[in-house]
């Protein structure tokens, strides 16, 4: 669950800021992302787990009127529901602390839950423990890493990466940077970046720069750059979740990569002028409303 607070400026550490009423409205990585690839289309099977609490019943509901499939999501007992807790400065900025709660407890169980049945591509987010990814991962070969948040240090997340050689890598400059132990910042230190996480172990990667765009990697040549949509950034919040989503629905319609990725940063841009996580998820006519991008998956 998202506790969301818009503040006039992001705090700094030791700082107290006011800001407006606090709002509480369905989040988490994974969710994000199955409520973005439902609304461009796709069909979504969810696994993972919630709390035994009112804010589980709350998530599990509102993936349901999305229309994604929950029969794969479990209810743990005597856990907590995972909760973020998000400040908003008036740019749309964001710092988000995340309280895993019951993401924890998703194991092998959920894994099996996820691929009982064929699927076209397996999105996993790092929200759950690394083991469970690689395990997940290692079981499907059109898969997804969004290694988000980063887990541990440098050597952890490489590590996750090159146990568990995703198909594609999506990460941000903060996470690329965390995986390859070295600052990655804007579109031309992203460009490089990801062709130095495909040597990491991923066939393709995706590093995304914000208001910048994007770059591809997906061999030892030159990473591709995709440039952002312009848009008027009302809240971050979920964008890069529409991001992934976005992707996953492009990719198992058989939509070329690069086209993929400018589909996804349409999506993504698309989510930032709109406020909440799920709230804002686009649907096909927001996107070509926003940025002139006909979705192409039909």
């Amino acid at each position: 669950m998202d506790i969301s607070v818009t503040v006039p400026r992001l705090p700094e550490p030791g700082a107290t800021v006011l800001g407006s009423a606090a709002r509480f409205t369905p989040g988490g990585k994974g969710a994000n992302q199955a409520v973005a690839a439902a609304r461009l289309g796709a069909s979504v099977h969810m696994a993972g787990c919630v709390g035994d609490d009112d804010f589980g019943r709350q998530l599990v509901a509102a993936l349901r009127e999305e229309k994604v499939d929950t029969g794969g999501v479990r209810i743990a007992a005597g856990v907590p529901t995972g909760l973020a807790m998000i400040s908003v400065d008036e740019a749309g900025e964001n710092i988000i602390t995340v309280a895993p709660g019951a993401n924890h407890e998703a194991g092998h169980a959920e894994v099996y839950a996820a691929l009982a049945e064929p699927r076209n591509v397996l999105v996993v987010c790092a929200e759950i423990r690394a083991e469970v990814i690689v395990a997940a991962l290692a079981r499907h070969a059109a898969s997804i890493l969004n290694l988000a948040p980063v887990p541990g240090s440098p050597a952890d997340a490489a590590a996750i990466v090159a146990g568990a050689r995703p198909d594609w890598l999506v990460v941000n400059e903060i996470e690329a940077g965390a995986v390859l132990g070295r600052p990655v910042s804007g579109l031309s230190d992203a460009a490089q970046a990801a062709v130095a996480l495909i040597d990491a172990g991923a066939r393709h990667a995706v590093v995304t720069a914000g208001a910048h765009g994007a770059a591809l990697a997906d061999g030892p040549g030159p990473a591709e750059t995709v440039q952002a949509f312009r848009v008027e950034a009302v809240d971050t919040v979920g964008a890069g979740d529409t991001f992934v989503g976005a992707l996953a629905v492009t990719l198992a319609a058989g939509v070329p990569a690069t086209e993929a990725v400018r589909a996804a940063a349409a999506a993504g841009a698309t989510a930032a002028t709109r406020a909440g996580a799920q709230a804002g998820m686009p649907r096909p006519e927001d996107i070509r409303a926003v940025t002139g991008l006909t979705w192409p998956v039909r």
